[in-house]
């Protein structure tokens, strides 16, 4: 199975700073719920672990992450990862180009553009939930994204203090997302209705 997204999201600060954050594959890791770089291989290879939590359960994913290209003059960067939960019954491939754009001196904007396949258990989610978790993970990404923001801003010492606390880590709620997917099915159902 296969979703693919495409979205932009402004943030509050100059283009340079959420590129220089954007570049640091470990703490772009630390924005996404439930995932944490667990050993830099290379200069572009990473391993890494992502959490989710089904109510009292939890599956683990062990996967790799490769930074295939960076264009700094773009913006830009491209990576690919590929992972298998401890059960080895589910796997997943994710491609995602993204880059920053500024909209003006204090602000910018962060697009991506991402295809994800899963295979095995994990597939039988089907594709309109897949989709819709997909959604409630990148706006979780992108308020942690935001909050980071202000570390690389700062001072090259502060940044670089701030950069060695590791982020609190916070297992993916699968069933937090599942109640925010069906709280927003039913707005825009009841929603349509009235009009």
């Amino acid at each position: 199975m296969k979703v693919e997204l495409e979205k932009s999201f402004p943030l509050p600060a100059p283009a340079e700073a959420a590129w220089a954050l954007l570049q640091d594959v470990e703490a772009v890791a630390g924005c996404m719920p439930g995932a944490r770089i667990t050993e830099r291989v290379d200069a572009t290879h990473y391993k890494g672990t992502v959490t989710v939590k089904l109510g009292p359960a939890s599956m683990a994913f062990r996967g790799e992450v490769e930074v295939k290209e960076v264009d700094a003059a773009a913006r830009a960067l491209h990576l690919a990862g590929r992972g298998m939960d401890s059960t080895g019954t589910s796997g997943a491939t994710m491609d995602l180009h993204a880059r920053v754009e500024a909209i003006d001196a204090a602000t910018c904007r962060l697009v991506g553009r991402s295809e994800v396949s899963v295979s095995g258990k994990a597939a039988t989610f089907g594709g309109r939930l897949m989709q819709g978790v997909a959604e409630q993970v990148l706006q979780q990404f992108v308020a942690n994204f935001v909050q980071r923001l202000p570390a690389v801003a700062v001072g090259a010492a502060e940044a670089s203090a701030a950069a060695q606390e590791p982020p609190p880590q916070r297992e993916l709620n699968g069933l937090a997302l599942v109640w925010a997917m069906l709280r927003d099915w039913l707005h825009q159902l009841f929603g349509r209705r009235r009009t």
